[in-house]
């Protein structure tokens, strides 16, 4: 008789652990649907609640109480390290127990995002289903593939979206109006078609990921000479090649080319694939991201938010979808520009990237410095804890949102000052892991060998220790004001980002759990690198609020960053702005705010001179991008440009929720 296993984390859920240790479980869209439609068949859980005393005790009250009646044989749920085929070996077992009728392992089905997890399960026999709404072509043994959807004629992605909800389909990415990633079973690449849609099937889903790989290379000679489309198809061939070339020693299983993508090549990996770790000839940051599947990624409800703001910096979000006149210009006032000027300093933010970088004691009076915050090194989880402590000092309500990544259990932090009767919030982001990927290292007998990022030195401290302490300083700003009796009137959250370099997942994950709340966010602001500047260069602030998402957040982003601009000159009016936007902006999906993006919201990464004035250079911040050089003694780091960059946005930030 068959059985349905399912992961928990972002599968079944969206996993959130309050300050106190508490664990709240969100279910995840058509979620429920689906495990009603299966209500005659034993369902079954195996996940991974992590290693703390009590914690499977905890996950499973978490789970009873967010699908009340949904899991009630607790035999067959399973706690548990999924870093091998042994669970699952467990968990059929366990379904051909005695009491149970009997279960061969290829009539149990294994439901996970994860396709390491996925892989481990088919090693035990099981079939598998990349989500839930795929449990049904998995018990049928029927395929899942990689689709592109491209909608034709009248149809838009509204259209898709009916389509798409009452079938077998998933989105995974949204080019543009015209092409849309997908998995989809045959049974819905059938409707699809039926609807009208044109569908080019890729190739199965199995244990594969998809992964966006951005294309930084020069034209090739003669290239523009080709039509538009096929110098695409061309370059990312290229590109794919390239790809495939350097993991080919890596993976058992090859690559699977996806078609061209916005700026590069889709590609579908297997778990042991280090797609991360690739650069393509010129890669630029950002180069990799991490698509993940999800139903509401067509609905982008986010966008009514950005109605708000798409009007103009002057424009304010009092109901969704309904701007009303702000009070005053939308600059920050002089008060406000004042206390920033006073908490922000070069020393305070030099003395958080100390603590995370490694060069003074991550905490006062204890010992560790801290060697990676990676997400594979064993101080990340350290730093997240440190970072959540500060937090907690300051008054604010903390979270920590958890996601599994590579086998490993990570968290995002948040940070909240709350507002009664706000109508949005305001978030101030930074990512808190780092990486060295670009170094050079070798082994015992001098020989080179590949960057380890579990015990390889990546002190980060501008990539991005210079916005995490950003972020930090701007929260200790916060509490200042609050203790002065001044309050906003909107929620202002700090966020956090782990994995970041691991294709933005981190913030993947959080976009996506918040967009499934409906949170009601007002803007972003994420800065990314902010401390680089080279000696005797002009001091420069680059301000991407380019979006490849249509829409009103397009509109939205570039009120934020016009808000932003005309705070710099305030802050430091040597400073040279290039507010960069539209389809030209090159950091377009390379930082955080694409994840906020995709769903919809309004958001600007902020960064030091990165791409240079036209984008096809180099700029004049750091030359020690993802190498163990990127220190807080680096020439390049400057805690003063960074101070620039923190206060420019802290009272940007401040003024739009408020104060």
């Amino acid at each position: 008789m068959p059985v349905l296993f399912f992961d928990i984390g972002a599968t079944l859920a969206d996993a959130r652990e309050e300050a106190d240790g508490s664990l709240t479980l969100r279910p995840r869209p058509r979620v429920l649907a689906v495990l009603d439609a299966f209500s005659d068949l034993r369902k079954g859980v195996i996940s991974n609640p992590g290693s703390g005393e009590g914690a499977a005790e905890q996950a499973a009250s978490a789970l009873h109480e967010a699908f009340p009646g949904r899991f009630t044989d607790d035999s067959l749920v399973h706690w548990g390290p999924k870093n091998s085929r042994a669970i699952f070996d467990e968990a059929v077992a366990g379904a051909a127990a005695e009491g149970h009728p009997a279960s061969a392992a290829d009539e149990c089905v294994f439901v996970g995002e994860d396709h390491q997890e996925r892989a481990f399960a088919r090693q035990a026999g099981l079939r598998t289903a990349a989500h839930p709404v795929f449990t049904g072509a998995a018990l049928e043994n029927r395929p899942v593939l990689w689709a592109r959807i491209e909608p034709t004629g009248g149809l838009d992605l509204s259209a898709l979206e009916s389509v798409a909800n009452q079938s077998e389909v998933v989105p995974v990415h949204v080019a543009s109006t015209r092409l849309v990633l997908a998995m989809a079973s045959m049974r819905g690449a059938e409707a699809l078609e039926q609807a009208g849609f044109t569908v080019d099937l890729r190739g199965p889903v199995g244990d594969t990921a998809a992964f966006l790989i951005r294309d930084d290379r020069p034209p090739a000679p003669g290239q523009g000479l080709a039509a538009a489309e096929d110098r695409a198809t061309s370059r990312a061939m290229s590109a794919f090649a390239i790809v495939a070339e350097e993991v080919a020693g890596s993976t058992a299983s090859p690559l699977l080319p996806l078609g061209p993508a916005p700026g590069g090549v889709y590609v579908a990996a297997p778990a042991d694939a280090p797609i991360e770790e690739v650069h393509l000839p010129g890669a630029k940051p950002g180069h990799t991201e991490r698509l993940l599947p999800d139903p509401t990624l067509l609905s982008r409800p986010a966008e009514a938010w950005a109605l708000g703001l798409a009007g103009g910096p002057a424009q304010d979000l009092a109901e969704p979808g309904g701007p009303e006149a702000a009070a005053g210009d939308g600059r920050a006032s002089p008060q406000t520009i004042a206390a920033v000027r006073a908490a922000v300093t070069p020393e305070v933010l030099r003395g958080h990237v100390a603590r995370i970088s490694g060069v003074e004691p991550l905490r006062e009076g204890e010992a560790l410095l801290v060697r990676s915050r990676h997400s594979s090194a064993e101080d990340n989880p350290h730093v997240v804890e440190a970072l959540a402590d500060r937090f907690l000092g300051l008054g604010l309500t903390v979270r920590l949102h958890r996601f599994r990544w590579q086998g490993r259990r990570l968290f995002n932090v948040e940070a909240e000052h709350q507002v009664a009767g706000a109508d949005s919030t305001v978030l101030i982001t930074a990512h808190l892991d780092s990486t060295a990927s670009d170094g050079e290292f070798v082994d015992d007998n001098g020989d080179p060998r590949p960057y380890d990022p579990a015990v390889d030195p990546a002190p980060g401290a501008d990539d991005d220790g210079s916005g995490t302490a950003a972020v930090m300083a701007a929260a200790e700003c916060l509490h200042h004001l609050l203790e002065e009796g001044r309050t906003p009137t909107r929620n202002v959250r700090f966020v956090l980002f782990n994995a970041e370099e691991q294709g933005m997942v981190g913030s993947k994950f959080y976009a996506r759990a918040a967009a499934a709340e409906d949170d009601r966010i007002a803007g972003v602001f994420q800065m990314d690198m902010i401390a680089g500047r080279q000696p005797g260069s002009t001091p420069v602030v680059e301000i991407h609020a380019g979006s490849s998402v249509p829409g009103p957040v397009v509109g939205a982003s570039d009120a934020l960053g016009a808000l932003l601009a005309d705070t710099l000159p305030a802050i430091d009016p040597t400073v040279t702005v290039q507010q960069l936007t539209g389809p030209s902006d090159p950091a377009i999906g390379r930082s955080d705010h694409a994840s906020f993006h995709e769903r919809g919201w309004a958001a600007v990464a902020v960064s030091e001179d990165l791409f240079g004035p036209t984008g096809e250079q180099n700029g004049t911040g750091t030359r020690k991008y993802h190498t163990p050089g990127d220190t807080l003694v680096d020439v390049d780091h400057s805690p003063q440009h960074a101070a620039t960059v923190a206060r420019s946005v802290t009272a940007t930030a401040f003024t739009l929720a408020g104060l």
